[in-house]
């Protein structure tokens, strides 16, 4: 939550080191998506059409900041950019192998497609 009793709080006598950006980037998408949450419970709660309307709108913009600091964030650690594709690969095959157990295929043939829907998943 905010803290407005000492207006240079954030500040710091000094500029930070790169580790130490990349740590407030992480602690920046944390709050964005406390934003987002406290933003949705908003939306949620009220039946006024204007206050949900501009809440929905502002929680939105918040999530699309989300995406700009998870891209900077790869930019200024690319080995943890790494993890973060990782992380969509792994999704990517699991919904490829969901996919395949709900097709009704036979199991003699699902083989043979795994191989090929892994195939392309990594180009």
């Amino acid at each position: 939550m905010a803290v407005f009793g000492n207006p240079f709080a954030a500040n710091v006598p000094r500029k930070i080191t790169k580790e130490e950006l990349i740590q407030a980037i992480r602690l920046d998408i944390a709050g964005e998506l406390e934003a987002i949450f406290i933003y949705d419970a908003h939306v949620q709660a009220t039946d006024d059409p204007r206050a949900k309307k501009i809440l929905a709108d502002i929680r939105d913009e918040e999530k699309a900041h989300v995406g700009e600091l998870m891209e900077l964030l790869k930019i200024l650690d690319p080995k943890e950019g790494e993890f973060f594709d990782e992380g969509v690969e792994e999704v990517k095959e699991l919904m490829a192998e969901l996919a395949l157990e709900e097709s009704g295929i036979p199991e003699e043939k699902k083989d043979k497609l795994k191989s090929t829907v892994g195939s392309l998943l990594e180009k």
